[in-house]
């Protein structure tokens, strides 16, 4: 597969310590990669030096085999779809979608085609002469989207496009963005801080950590073998600790039971006896916070309380947790810690 976007040792430091430090990372061709991580990882301002709105304090950028680390953003052929929608409230959604053609001087006829396919891509062509003042959010999106991709651009970055929108229509958005990613196969770079959303739409994906690669892979690879207690955490494993002779590891809540502590299980090394600490209703299911003593120290582990064992559990009472030994994945870039610390949520 040909790296259509390659960053070799890029850097970006505004003064107060890196913000992305020596960073080694290429895209291949019709691969939608997804940056993901919270707030102040690096993921945001990686997608702009790929754009050209920052220029790196180090390394290189490549798009399409070319050096374009000096080349400005209107000369780099990026498709670019924003958080905000960025339209133009005085034009037409057609007229919107046209607007990177027109700045290319691409002919009318063209012009018309083009905009017309792009439309009917992301389900608006009947929407064609509305303002975006009287569309929806989702709509709107769907124009931005359609604006990017229209000029067939050598990569399509995505930077945050869904956080502006509802639960619901975040995803059903989702799944029309990794649609019209497939049919048009454009190479695509998403930054995101959701990770159902990476794990939905991304063929790979790379967990930043103060401006570094915490881990990369498939969403699979990622979702099933996390290697460090961040990477794990940040994935829904709530529950990271150490189990005797076999160092760091985690579960997610999912495959942990809390059942009352006189329940037939005994303690044992993926069995634990502790107090209640907190009980939440989901609606299909009750999770449980538990206090647990543990070889290295004291843990707080969540869980799902078993159907038949709500009613005999509330807030201090004694509670057993059982682990469900297949789903325990170890950290294999965690060194082993002499205290066990209680897990952040």
């Amino acid at each position: 597969m040909t790296d259509v976007v390659e960053l070799r040792g890029v850097s970006q430091d505004f003064g107060a310590g890196p913000v992305v430090a020596d960073l080694d990372l290429a895209v291949g061709a019709g691969e939608l990669l997804a940056l993901l991580g919270p707030s102040g990882c690096g993921k945001s301002t990686t997608l702009r030096m790929i754009a050209g709105y920052l220029r790196p304090t180090g390394g290189r950028v490549f798009i399409g085999g070319r050096d374009a680390t000096t080349v400005p953003p209107r000369r780099r052929n990026i498709g670019m779809v924003f958080q905000s929608y960025a339209l133009f409230p005085h034009l037409s959604v057609a007229e919107n979608v046209a607007f990177g053609l027109r700045m290319r001087k691409i002919g009318k006829p063209e012009r018309i085609r083009r905009v017309g396919e792009a439309l009917e891509l992301v389900g608006l062509g009947e929407l064609a002469d509305r303002r975006p003042g009287q569309l929806s959010g989702g709509q709107q999106q769907r124009v931005a989207l359609a604006r990017a991709v229209v000029i067939e651009p050598d990569v399509l970055l995505l930077d945050e496009p869904l956080s502006n929108l509802d639960a619901r229509l975040r995803v059903q958005l989702r799944g029309e963005l990794a649609r019209v990613q497939r049919e048009t196969g454009l190479t695509a770079v998403l930054v995101t801080h959701d990770q159902e959303e990476a794990l939905a739409v991304a063929d790979r994906i790379v967990v930043l950590h103060e401006g570094r690669i915490a881990q990369q892979g498939s969403p699979a690879e990622l979702f099933e073998h996390p290697r460090s207690r961040f990477v794990a955490q940040f994935l829904g494993y709530e529950n990271v600790l150490e189990l005797p002779g076999r160092g760091p590891v985690a579960i997610r809540p999912e495959h942990v039971r809390v059942e009352p502590a006189d329940g037939a299980a005994a303690p044992g090394p993926v069995c634990f006896d502790g107090v209640v600490r907190e009980l939440t209703y989901r609606g299909t299911h009750t999770t449980a916070t538990v206090t647990v003593a543990l070889p290295g120290g004291p843990a707080s582990l969540q869980g799902v309380v078993s159907g038949v064992a709500g009613p005999a559990l509330a807030h201090g009472h004694a509670a057993r947790v059982v682990l469900s030994e297949p789903a325990i994945v170890a950290l294999l870039d965690e060194q082993p810690r002499p205290v066990l610390e209680e897990n952040p949520v």
